[in-house]
């Protein structure tokens, strides 16, 4: 690996910024007080051609990489727009790469250039309220008609359900008394959302107000087959493409708001005046902002190589576990002691990280929880029984 100075990121990182100053922290604060969609931020990204910095030139993005979008929304995360702004354009990003990846040439035309220019908006309905993490026990059905599917099942924490023009929805296409291995029978279907089929319930939760995760109900929803991405049964497995990339880009996301909770806690450290002298300058408020620092750094060196590793063809489910779990844990640990060196006016909205604190402890829990990576790393790095 080179660990000099990219131009073409620095570049990224110079335009993130610049697009970005133009929405502060007291916007993301009414967004997310206002439980508003960012719409703003999200159309500045579209014009700036943000969104589909992932999706393959030929469909109208801009063909880069993992290492790229990860630079992008840490960035985001960076500014003050935490989850919030990430969660707002995370989807569209890479959301769609079992299409990228295993989708008909049509369905890919029809869909990747409306992505590209932020025109379609698409939601991830995965998981299950009886299923959790143990995604090949999911219960949805589709039940083939003709040349349509129809859905019927119950899905929890599908993010902009209420935004979004369609999900990337999987089902299944098998029941599970007729399957040979636990992964099989799954199907991976691209459906409508906003249908008389479909209802859709956004789900009170402490932090990420901006963006509504949604409880989506699917009664007898008609699902084109030709809007079904790759084979019918397979669909478990196309997951399992994107997970490392996802992984990489949430450690992004953590990274970011491990970096401005730092920035803003270290500048209060500097200004806070108490017994006469900067608060800074005692040890004990001191050394805690440089361990956070510390932690940061490693975490970023482990995004570095994961996303490196990916972009250039090369295995790395284990480094994108790891920085996935070192990111979420240094990220959530520098915004508690940004809200700790703040003392009581951390818990006040003015200053912002308590809100930070909020988004940033998200990511210890999704999209997968840090006892689910050790699990991984556990059994797939260290050789050991599986535990579950």
């Amino acid at each position: 690996m080179n660990f000099e100075s990219i131009e073409e990121h620095e570049l990224i990182r110079n335009a993130m910024r610049k697009l970005l100053s133009d929405f502060p922290d007291e916007y993301w604060a009414k967004c997310d007080r206002e439980h508003e969609f960012p719409w703003d931020f999200y159309h500045a990204m579209a014009r700036g051609g943000w969104i589909g910095i992932a999706i393959p030139e030929q469909y109208g993005g801009s063909g880069l990489g993992i290492t790229e979008a990860s630079i992008v929304l840490e960035e985001v995360a960076a500014s003050g727009a935490c989850m919030n702004g990430a969660s707002a354009v995370h989807l569209s990003i890479f959301g769609m790469h079992p299409v990228v990846m295993h989708g008909s040439e049509e369905m890919k035309q029809k869909y990747l250039p409306r992505v590209a220019t932020g025109d379609l908006h698409v939601a991830f309905g995965v998981t299950e309220a009886n299923v959790g993490t143990d995604t090949t026990a999911i219960e949805t059905f589709a039940r083939r008609e003709g040349d349509h599917y129809i859905v019927k099942g119950r899905k929890v924490w599908t993010t902009k359900a209420l935004d979004s023009e369609r999900v990337l929805l999987l089902v299944r296409t098998t029941p599970k008394s007729e399957i040979q291995r636990r992964s099989d029978g799954l199907t991976l279907l691209l459906a409508e959302l906003q249908r008389p089929e479909v209802d859709i319930s956004p789900i009170p939760k402490v932090g990420r107000n901006a963006i509504a995760t949604c409880e989506v109900v699917y009664d007898e929803l008609p699902v084109a087959v030709t809007d079904r991405v790759g084979e019918e049964g397979r669909g478990f497995r196309y997951l399992l493409d994107g997970l490392n990339a996802e992984r990489i880009l949430v450690a992004a996301e953590a990274l970011g708001m491990g970096r401005v909770a730092l920035r803003r806690a270290v500048q209060y450290a500097k200004d806070r005046v108490v017994f006469g002298r900067p608060i800074g300058q005692n040890q004990g408020v001191a050394f805690p902002l440089a361990e956070a620092r510390a932690r940061l750094d490693a975490a970023e060196l482990m995004i570095r190589k994961a996303a490196w590793l990916l972009d250039n063809g090369h295995p790395c489910g284990a480094e994108a576990n790891i920085a996935k779990w070192r990111a979420a844990d240094a990220g959530f640990q520098t915004a508690d002691q940004a809200v700790q060196t703040h003392g009581g006016f951390g818990y006040a909205q003015e200053y912002h990280v308590e809100r930070y604190w909020r988004e940033a402890r998200l990511v210890r829990i999704a999209p997968i929880s840090q006892e689910m990576v050790l699990n991984y790393v556990s059994e797939h790095v260290l050789g050991l029984p599986r535990s579950y």
